[in-house]
């Protein structure tokens, strides 16, 4: 069985780490990516005044970027935690 390894191409400092941190910075970068999204979906829709609140208000930049950063933390993790729970493993007692 071969493995591809997406960061073959990328810098060989990526390509030489172990595959379950690769596969952790991977997820993680995913559910950053996602927690973009859904914050900007968020500010988008005006989601309980949120989004007038950021736009409108001194400062409220910081507090679209502490709700991306905390999103992100969670989104990642639970990116992260789905994969690792989805992995294929072998089990000794059969």
């Amino acid at each position: 069985m071969t493995s591809t390894n997406p960061f073959l191409k990328r810098p060989r400092l990526l390509a030489q780490l172990p595959r379950i941190v690769r596969l952790y910075i991977l997820h993680s970068i995913i559910g950053f990516a996602l927690s973009a999204i859904f914050t900007a979906l968020v500010l988008w829709f005006d989601i309980v005044g949120i989004g007038h609140l950021v736009t409108h208000v001194d400062g409220g930049w910081i507090a679209a970027l502490v709700f991306f950063v905390l999103n992100g933390i969670v989104f990642a993790g639970v990116q992260t935690a789905i994969v690792i729970m989805t992995l294929d493993y072998d089990d000794p007692d059969t």
